[in-house]
Order: C-alpha cells, then structure tokens, then sequence
C-alpha cells in the first residue's frame, strides 16, 4: 500500500499523447489551446471614442472657448474626418475612430445643445472641469500589435473566443479529446430503466464517472461487466485495444468476485500501484499497457467520486496540456477528529466568508456507500490523518470542488 503522494507521483508519471486538433471557433470553447495566439494589429487598432457627444481640440478649451459650433457628426464605422476649425467641434459616438485635428471628447451629459440661426452649438456646462485627451482609448493601449495574448495551456473560455475573433482566428488547434470507456462491475447491479430486486440496486458510478469527464470534453462509453472472469477477460481485452482510458469501477478489493486485478494483468497491464493509504478508496489499482491507461476504482459510490476529481481529472487535465490550477485551500469551520492513520477525504460544504475567506463545514455522512450525502457538499478535503488525529476549527487544508462553491 501506497502513499497518496506516490501514488499521484506515479499517475502523473504516465503520458497519454493526445494530438492538436484544428476546430471552428465556435466549438472552441471549454477546449484546451494548443497555440500562441499573437495581436494581429494594436489593441485598439486606432483612438477609439469612448463616450457620445462632441470631439474638440483641447488647445481651443484652455484659451477659454466654452461654445462650440457642430461642423458634423461621426459614427462607429464611418470613415475619420477631419475638423477644420478649432473653434468647431464634431459630433461623436461611442466607437468611432478619433476625427482628425481633435484629442478630446465631451460626453453628452456634460453640454447644453442649443441652436442659434441654424448653427448647431454645443456648449460645457461650467461646473465641468474638462481633462486634456479625456474619453479616448487610445491606439495600442491594451496590447501592442505582434504581443503575446494567450499561451497554450489554457481552457478557453468566452473571453478567449472573443480574442480570436478580434484577430481574426476561425479555428484554433486544441487538445483531441480522449476516448475514455467507463466500466462497472457487479451481479448486483442492474440498468436504470430496470426494477431492481431485493438484492439489487442500479448503477450509478458510470453515469457519475461519465458526467464527471464529460465536463471536461472526454468522449465517453458506458460498459458492465457481469461477476465472471473469462467474460471480463474477453471484454477487457477488446477495450484495451480500441480505447485510450478504462475507468472501471468495482471488483478490485479483496473479495471472491473480485477479479478485475488478477485480469488485468493476466492481459499484460503493468500495475503500477494497488491500494493507497486513504479513506475512502483505499483498493484503487493504476496501470498501463502501451497507449491504454487503467484506473480501477473502488466501487462504493463516494470511493469511486473521491478517486475521480483526486487522481482522474487532474490526470486527464494534464494529458490535454492544461496549465495545473492553483491549489485551493479552505478553512475548517469545526474542529474533526479522525483515527485511522490514513488521509482521509472528507465531504464539506464550503463558502466564502465576508472577509473573502473559505470556509468549510464538514459533512460527513454515512461512509463511502451514502453518496446521498454528496447532495449537500460541493468539495472534498483532504486531510492527513496519517499525520494527526486531531483537525482544528481554522485550520486550512485543500478542498476539491465539485460544483460552483458560490
């Protein structure tokens, strides 16, 4: 039996090439980019007017001028014109390019429009106190043309789409998406649609597993396997060869159906590691065999989720090039005591203080099969019991969320 830390040592150890692939922007998002992403001109490409009213020379405002006559108006999109007159001024809209001859722009709500023999004038209410250049966003302030603007590694998001399209990007190359085969295990498990018997209770870890990788764009197939180890065999030889991931769930502890290890290996998988010293999900087996990767995961339910956003994600984020988030801490709201000299990953609830900081009330439940109690939570904790036995209240310690923590 292993450590936590060796055992996601040993994880990350193994690499899955996933290939860049080249999609339309707008099936871009939610994917992992693959390329640099360079300004294409400066940011903004010219002056750009920030507010509606009046385009001026501020030269003409500091000689004390306080009226100004309206040679023309400019809208966003309309070519730049030019303002002749210093003692004139143009109307402006917000986005339009910056009119040739003036710095300056006056918003609406600091004049008075009035008309005086046909002559439109614009004049500054006097309680105004105008600022040379003020209202302009000005050519290359946000980024120089040939910059830098995104890195590969990132999950794109609505701002990055907005990015490409400013530069001119209708596809991307991002990270291929992994075939993953989720398997359950288990004469007592029967399909959802069914009415189980006394002795029987549906399956829910592969729906659980599959919506888990499906979050992170993973293309999914579900699978059982009865409790038969020639059929097993036959099965698990044909996903070894047509899939990149097998994430099974259950038949890998101690008992007489237990046959997935003994499988496994029988079918030429290296284990890597077999059980690890935490609560819950001790009996989880990793291996590899060429470019297949097998997590075997307990298969009590709250084992199997715990195993899934500790090891499995974080994996599979990685495999797709993704810069490793920040570890997020939080703090313990209540003092927890916990015995076995195991890590132990407990189910909080966790939100946020009016100071800013998390905090994390514990919500135990009823052991690794009460994934009821997983309604309550959204992150686990992970804390190392194999240190200490006693947790005090304020105390922070890492939390994996599963849901927004808002």
């Amino acid at each position: 039996m292993i450590s936590v830390e060796e055992a996601s040592r040993l994880i990350a150890s193994v690499n899955l090439p996933l290939p860049a692939e080249s999609v339309p922007l707008e099936q871009a998002s939610g994917r992992v980019l693959r390329e640099s992403l360079f300004a294409d001109a400066d940011f903004p490409p010219y002056d750009r007017v920030t507010m509606d009213g009046i385009a001026i020379a501020y030269q003409a405002y500091q000689q004390g001028c306080r009226a100004f006559e309206i040679a023309s108006m400019q809208t966003a999109g309309s070519p730049r014109q030019k303002l002749e007159a210093t003692t004139h001024c143009i109307e402006i809209m917000t986005g339009a390019i910056r009119p040739e001859g003036t710095d300056t722009v006056i918003r609406y709500e600091d004049l008075r429009m009035r008309e005086v023999k046909g002559r439109r004038i614009a004049e500054i209410d006097p309680a105004v106190s105008i600022a040379a250049g003020q209202n302009i966003h000005r050519k290359g302030n946000d980024r120089q043309a040939g910059s830098l603007l995104c890195s590969p590694g990132i999950r794109i998001s609505p701002a990055e789409i907005a990015i490409a399209a400013s530069i001119g990007k209708s596809r991307l190359q991002v990270s291929s998406l992994p075939k993953v085969a989720i398997i359950s295990t288990g004469d007592e498990l029967v399909a959802i649609e069914q009415q189980p018997l006394p002795h029987q209770i549906r399956k829910s870890n592969p729906y659980m597993l599959a919506a888990a990788l499906q979050e992170m764009g993973a293309h999914t197939s579900l699978h059982h396997f009865p409790d038969d180890a020639a059929e097993i065999e036959v099965q698990l030889s044909s996903l070894l060869n047509s899939k990149q991931v097998l994430v099974l769930s259950g038949g890998v502890s101690m008992g007489k159906a237990d046959y997935i290890p003994a499988v496994l290996e029988q079918l030429g998988v290296e284990k890597l590691f077999h059980k690890v010293r935490q609560r819950p999900g001790k009996p989880f087996w990793f291996g590899r065999r060429g470019q297949c990767v097998v997590f075997a995961l307990p298969g009590n339910p709250v084992s199997a989720f715990v195993g899934c956003y500790r090891y499995l994600r974080p994996w599979i984020s990685a495999q797709m090039g993704e810069h490793p988030p920040a570890a997020l801490y939080a703090e313990l709201a209540q003092e927890v005591r916990f015995k076995p000299a195991l890590r132990y990953f407990m189910q909080v609830q966790v939100q946020s203080r009016p100071d800013g900081q998390l905090l994390a009330q514990p919500l135990q439940g009823a052991g690794s099969g009460d994934h009821a109690n997983l309604l309550r939570c959204n992150a686990i904790m992970e804390l190392p019991g194999e240190e200490r036995e006693v947790f005090e209240a304020g105390t922070s310690f890492p939390i994996y969320p599963f849901r927004r923590l808002a």
